[in-house]
């Protein structure tokens, strides 16, 4: 199996269309169809289904697709091996909140103190980055719960202060009760993360469903939550390291919730010792040794 077949499989899974990704790929799409034809040949599987309309994938193209994403990236990773073999570079990949805000400083720190260390930080999805990890697409990750697999290791190693934001207008104390501040309107992030899971488990404590409280808005990303709490919207709950620059300008107040604690820790995950090559051991032994409130 070739990989630029497998890749051309996954670009026309994704639009639906043979003769689309010829015309982007400045290939004739004869010669593409060729390609999958030989794909399809070699696993002893129909991948499409061809109509007039387009493609369709199917149930044996679903499985390739699967695992496409992974073969694919999992070659580019070899193939970056390779060109770096002398460049000691670390990939890391963490969940988008700890990559945007929390990772960054911390490796900063790292930096400061182990410059022959090298650095490639992407953000992920916490599924994704236990699957690179397994697979050596990257060699460490963090996440905000511990790894499934047992042939990962994981470590709590930092712990993020979660705070509640509001606009200066509202004037809320820095230190507040959970019931003090119910009655205010919510802002909150669309997907699942360990702050809704952590503040759904505190409501519930006090009485509360989370469907009683008032959200007006879900978002997919913390900066827009910033946004609708700078313009005077409503509160919300993020991890302080989100915020210090705006705290520190006076856009937006901030709050310790006093009865609850909804702070998280973050966990590192990586294969156990025997897999990992001496940078990536001296690595995590010097990240341990940086403290688990490494930005603060």
């Amino acid at each position: 199996m070739h990989i630029e077949s497998l890749k051309y499989f996954q670009e026309i899974a994704e639009v639906k269309s043979i003769s689309k990704v010829a015309n982007n790929s400045h290939i004739s799409q004869p010669a593409l169809s060729q390609q999958i034809q030989k794909l399809e040949d070699s696993l002893g599987k129909e991948l499409f289904i061809r109509s007039n309309r387009g493609v369709k994938l199917t149930n044996s193209g679903e499985v390739v697709l699967k695992y496409a994403d992974n073969i694919i990236r999992t070659y580019n990773k070899m193939l970056s091996d390779l060109n770096e073999q002398e460049s000691q570079e670390i990939k890391i990949e963490g969940e988008y909140t700890i990559a945007t805000y929390c990772l960054p400083c911390a490796i900063l720190n790292m930096q400061f103190k182990f410059p022959n260390h090298k650095y490639n930080l992407v953000a992920a999805s916490s599924d994704k980055i236990e699957q690179d990890v397994l697979s050596d697409i990257c060699e460490i990750g963090f996440t905000t719960h511990p790894a499934q697999a047992e042939e990962l290791h994981s470590e709590e190693v930092i712990n993020e202060k979660v705070v509640l934001i509001s606009p200066p207008a509202f004037d809320l104390p820095e230190k507040v009760k959970l019931e003090e501040i119910l009655d205010h309107k919510f802002v909150i992030l669309k997907e699942d993360c360990i702050i809704k899971e952590n503040f759904k488990e505190v409501l519930a404590d006090v009485g509360h469903n989370f469907s009683e409280i008032e959200i007006i808005s879900r978002l997919d990303s913390t900066e827009a939550i910033k946004t609708l709490v700078r313009k005077g919207y409503g509160v919300a709950f993020v991890p302080y390291n989100a915020v210090r620059d705006e705290f520190s300008a006076k856009e937006i107040n901030v709050s310790r919730i006093t009865d609850y604690d909804l702070d998280y820790d973050i966990y590192m995950i990586n294969k156990k010792a025997e897999f990992l090559s001496d940078d990536v051991k001296d690595f995590i032994a010097n990240f341990k040794k940086l403290g688990r409130h490494i930005c603060y």
